[in-house]
């Protein structure tokens, strides 16, 4: 897996837009991690800062697929994607 060395966001700027590319490049540098254990995700939409991922293979209907968003995907997202303010399934 490749080392995605992004900023760290502290001091964010609420009405900040979403930067597509690193939202993209941090979306795939999570990837590995989820289809190893038999999932994987995918960018549906961003509106307003909201992400929906869509949960994909084992995720579909997984009871911890919803921990693995929050706890996982939307925590390295928040920290690494400027504009992101929440994470969301579809």
């Amino acid at each position: 897996m490749a080392n995605l060395n992004l900023p760290e966001v502290k001091d964010r700027d609420p009405n900040i837009e979403v930067d597509l590319d690193i939202l993209n490049d941090t979306i795939e540098y999570i990837r590995p991690a989820v289809q190893a254990d038999g999932g994987d995700i995918k960018l549906s939409s961003v509106e307003n800062g909201v992400v929906n991922i869509e949960m994909l293979g084992a995720c579909q209907g997984c009871p911890m697929s919803i921990a693995t968003l929050k706890s996982g995907i939307e925590r390295i997202l928040m920290d690494k994607v400027p504009g992101v303010v929440e994470v969301i399934a579809t």
